[in-house]
């Protein structure tokens, strides 16, 4: 049911108020309520929060209809206003629309004209309640977003010297979500005194359900990694877990590798992640495990392969997702592996911050004004002895 109050001093509007609308009273699709004046209106619209409908005549005793709209905004509701105004009152007409009435009736009452307007005024109301209540949905989703953003950022490293009073390595990451929340992830972790276990991944997907597959997926690498020995092991493991009661048939890609502290040795395997790169002092760069192994989640059944290499002096490890190499610029190009690695060029080697500054500096120049379409993660890893 919806409230209609009416406001007109004429001794007749009720009557003919209720005439008109029988049929919508007995079926209970309007009420009316009426006053006389502005000072009776306002007393009513505070007595009664549900009347968001008003039909108010302009000309009328102690507080015309020009000064009751001027008091709406003041009640901070939902209101739709038509004015009744004297034929060919253009002048009022125009002062009440600027007040915020949204549509105007003229002497005598058409009353069929009148029913229409009301109808109307009854539908604008109802999509602007809903419009209200979308856009406090929306903020309410966002803020739980911008929650959920922040414990995924807790989660990531931060703290870039792992292994106290150890100085033959040097590690530095970052992950820009694309959304809120991202499904990008990389991690490293203490394993023994002298071993250092380092990851990064990239869920199938974005948003809030691969931001879940990510935290679970980081969760199962790293607490598995703590007891199997090898990559390749911790990896199988990690993809049975995972491919378990996986009823939303996601995925995730992953290189996880060991960094042996003492003399640099990577024992490493690639679980369908893009070939990290190593970086030489000259320039030069070499790519491991090239497009190999199965993504974990996919099939239970999967064997991973193990490399091991050392990493010199002065060597860097450049582990990366696809947001990198798939981002697009506003003219739909992709910024791909050869440019990438061109960018790394650009480097003179010095700390890892100013080749992930180089990184995302040449990056963001190609991308330009084009929106971000997937999370940018880099992991880098150099040697320092």
């Amino acid at each position: 049911m919806t409230k209609v109050l009416v406001v007109d001093d004429e001794p007749d509007i009720e009557i003919l108020m209720k005439q008109k609308f029988a049929k919508y009273l007995k079926s209970k699709e309007l009420e009316f309520i009426f006053a006389s004046n502005g000072l009776e209106a306002l007393k009513a619209l505070h007595q009664d929060q549900d009347i968001n409908i008003i039909v108010t005549d302009i000309s009328m005793p102690e507080m015309d209809g020009l000064a009751l709209l001027s008091h709406l905004p003041e009640l901070k509701r939902i209101f739709k206003a038509i004015i009744i105004s004297a034929y060919g009152d253009m002048s009022n007409i125009r002062k009440a629309m600027n007040r915020g009435a949204c549509d105007f009736i003229t002497k005598p009452i058409d009353f069929k004209d009148l029913e229409i307007t009301i109808f109307n005024a009854i539908e604008q109301c109802l999509t602007l309640k809903k419009a209200i209540e979308a856009q406090s949905a929306l903020s309410d989703l966002e803020k739980e977003l911008t929650i959920a953003g922040n414990i995924q950022e807790s989660i990531i490293p931060h703290n870039f010297k792992p292994i106290a009073n150890c100085d033959t390595f040097e590690i530095l990451g970052t992950m820009i979500p694309a959304k809120h929340v991202g499904g990008d992830f990389f991690d490293f972790f203490v394993l023994d005194q002298n071993r250092l276990g380092f990851v990064i991944a990239d869920v199938s997907g974005k948003g809030v359900h691969a931001a879940l597959f990510m935290a679970m997926s980081r969760a199962v690498i790293k607490t598995v990694a703590q007891r199997l020995p090898s990559p390749e092991e911790c990896l199988k493991e990690a993809n049975r877990i995972l491919c378990t009661d996986n009823d939303a048939s996601m995925f995730v890609t992953a290189f996880y590798g060991i960094l042996d502290t003492k003399n640099g040795q990577i024992d490493c395997s690639n679980a369908g992640h893009l070939p990290p790169i190593i970086l030489s002092p000259d320039g030069s760069m070499q790519q491991i495990a090239r497009y190999e192994g199965i993504p974990l989640g996919v099939s239970e059944d999967t064997v991973y392969t193990h490399h091991q290499f050392i990493l010199k002096k002065d060597e860097c490890l450049i582990l990366y997702t696809d947001g990198i190499t798939e981002a697009n610029n506003i003219k739909h190009e992709l910024y791909g592996e050869q440019r990438f690695q061109e960018s790394l060029k650009n480097w003179k080697p010095g700390p890892l911050s100013s080749l992930v500054e180089i990184i995302l500096d040449e990056l963001h120049k190609f991308i330009s004004d084009a929106q971000a379409s997937d999370d940018i993660t880099l992991l880098c890893l150099k040697q320092l002895t």
